[in-house]
This record gives structure tokens, C-alpha cells and sequence, in this order.
């Protein structure tokens, strides 16, 4: 206790308010949980679901929005809505992961087995340049830092091929062709899994990497499309701990010592 009425808080310390606040009203968790069970919802369904206004509804969007738990693409002149989990996943890292037994990311892991869609979209907020956030993406080193000890490959050519192989495997388990490549902005990529029989099966889908300066930081929107309505989640499951993993690299110099990240880099990477 201080009688001091002037309470000094440490510069160091991220303000996770925005999250804490929009996760903390029912409503709002229920219109992430409709997101969740089908993404790229207009206005008017999200609507339909409630006993609200339209006004009311967009209310919470909007806080929704500035916490950046969902993010709004046209397609054409309509407005969707999407589920962002990477807040989720940085507060699960922040606050959660350290506290809670290992297998916690596995119960995570279940629940998006649940889901389907035809397009995820992942948006997260890096304190970079778009030069350094273009390089990390792109150079093999960097990149198994943070995407599960895989190393991917290419000459970063549009047209050409590019390929992910994790470092201690020596097999690719991923490849594809870059479409686009405009660096530092923009990167287009179809996307074939090869790590197990079953995704195997699954047809090519889409990735997309797009950055945009915002004051002294990036942001940085992937979009994983083209997925076939159904598709196992293991596809796009991984997207929020991947960028979680960049963004933590980029503004720390640091790894994420959460299970999946050490899945293929062991217990003790280097930096």
C-alpha cells in the first residue's frame, strides 16, 4: 500500500487492454464464436444472429475490430467479416503458456479441428521495417526461427518454386510456386502440404503475405485461401503461433518456447 496518489508504471509494459476488454462481453464473444464456426460473415447474417440492433451489433464489431480479433475484407461491394485469433494466440503466449502444462497448445490445436472454411485471414502488428519483416519471410535462417524449425527455399522469383524443409528432417513437407513476388509489400504463393498422407490428399491452396508500413511498425496480413470447404484444419491451424513467433524474433530477438515452435528446433535453438 502507498499513499502515494501518483502510481509510476514500467515503459516495458504492453498494454493487452483492447483484448481483455473486447473478450470480456458475452456478446462479443459469441460473434467470435460465429466467426469461428464460419468466417466471412457480412453485417447482415451477423445480425440475424442476434437479438440486437444493427447499430448495437456494429458497436461491438467495432470494438472487436480495434482489439484487431476481426478484421473486414470486400469482395466486390460486400463487407466480410473474419475471426483474427493471432491476439488470442500472443495473450495465450503472454499470459497462459508460461503458467499451464506443455500439452496446452494441443487442446487449442483440437478445437480448430472443429472448424471449416473456405479463407482464413491472420493479421498481427510487428514493430519492424518492412525491409527486415520482406527479409524474415523470405531468408531460410530467419524463417526457421519462428515457423517450426523449417527452412524455406526459393530463388524469390515470380514463377518460380520454393520449397519448406525442416532442418533436422532434410524432406520437404510443404512446396508451392511464388505467383507474386513484389518485395517488401507483397508475396503470393500457392500452397501444397506433404507432411502426412492425409493432407497429401488436399488440393493446392493459397498464401498470401502482405505488409503495410503503419507509423514505426508493419502490419502484416496473411490470407490463406482456395481451401477446399472442410479442409483439415493442421493447413491453416498454424498461422497464429507462425506469426506470433515473427512477431516475438523481429521486436526481441527472442524464440517462443511454446511446444510446437521447439517441435523440430529442440529444447535449446540458437538465435
Amino acid at each position: 500500500m502507498t499513499c502515494d496518489n501518483l502510481v509510476t508504471y514500467n515503459a516495458s509494459v504492453r498494454n493487452d487492454d483492447p483484448v481483455f476488454k473486447a473478450l470480456a462481453d458475452p456478446t462479443r464473444r459469441f460473434l467470435l464464436d460465429l466467426l469461428f464456426k464460419r468466417d466471412g460473415r457480412t453485417l447482415s447474417e451477423l445480425e440475424g444472429e442476434l437479438e440486437m440492433t444493427r447499430f448495437g451489433v456494429m458497436k461491438h464489431l467495432r470494438v472487436l475490430e480495434a482489439a484487431r480479433l476481426v478484421v473486414t475484407r470486400r469482395s466486390g461491394r460486400t463487407k466480410l467479416h473474419y475471426l483474427n485469433v493471432v491476439p488470442i494466440q500472443v495473450m495465450h503466449d503472454r499470459w497462459i503458456d508460461k503458467y499451464a502444462e506443455r500439452w496446452a497448445s494441443g487442446l487449442t490445436g483440437l478445437k480448430q479441428d472443429l472448424e471449416k472454411t473456405m479463407e482464413k485471414v491472420f493479421e498481427i502488428y510487428i514493430k519492424t521495417t518492412p525491409e527486415r519483416l520482406w527479409q524474415a519471410i523470405v531468408d531460410p535462417e530467419l524463417r526457421r526461427k519462428y515457423h517450426f524449425g523449417v527452412e524455406v527455399r526459393s530463388d524469390w522469383k515470380n514463377g518460380s518454386h520454393y520449397e519448406g524443409v525442416p532442418v533436422q528432417l532434410g524432406t520437404k513437407i510443404f512446396e508451392g510456386e511464388n505467383v507474386e513476388v513484389d518485395p517488401p509489400r507483397r508475396l503470393v504463393q500457392t500452397y501444397r502440404a506433404l507432411w502426412n498422407e492425409a493432407v497429401k490428399g488436399e488440393e493446392a491452396s493459397r498464401v498470401t503475405w502482405e505488409i503495410e508500413r503503419v507509423g514505426d511498425s508493419c502490419r502484416l496480413t496473411v490470407i490463406h485461401d482456395r481451401l477446399r470447404d472442410g479442409a483439415r484444419s493442421e493447413l491453416y491451424g498454424g498461422w497464429p503461433m507462425v506469426l506470433s513467433g515473427l512477431k516475438t524474433l523481429l521486436e526481441t530477438g527472442q524464440l517462443l518456447t511454446t511446444p510446437a515452435s521447439l517441435q523440430f528446433l529442440g529444447e535449446n535453438p540458437d538465435v
